[in-house]
């Protein structure tokens, strides 16, 4: 699936079984709340801090596409082409840090 395809799908949904979007605000507040709980898995799998009972099950893709669900929400609510946006965003970073990270001796192995 594309990146386009993703968010028509996702258009495609709202409009069948979503009645709307909500607001691009209460979108905002919803994907910082997503991004919560892929941060409190991902610190306590990966982080220093031990693990709940009530986390260990919880599937990290499934909160990651979570994430990505109510990104593209706000993306198609605001007119953004994810994969022009993304295709942009890469060659910027590429013009910019192409020496920068070969170049950290904090990277070096």
């Amino acid at each position: 699936m594309t990146i386009e395809e993703a968010q028509q799908q996702v258009d495609a949904w709202i409009k069948k079984y979503g009645v709307r979007y909500f607001s691009e605000l209460t979108n905002m507040a919803i994907l910082t709340e997503e991004v919560g709980e892929l941060a409190r898995i991902m610190a306590r799998r990966y982080g220093d801090q031990s693990e709940k009972e009530s986390d260990k099950n919880k599937d990290l893709g499934d909160e990651m596409a979570d994430v990505l669900w109510v990104l593209i929400c706000l993306a198609n609510q605001t007119g953004v082409n994810l994969t022009e946006a993304f295709q942009k965003n890469m060659e910027k970073k590429t013009q910019r840090d192409s020496d920068r990270h070969l170049q950290n001796p904090k990277l070096k192995p």
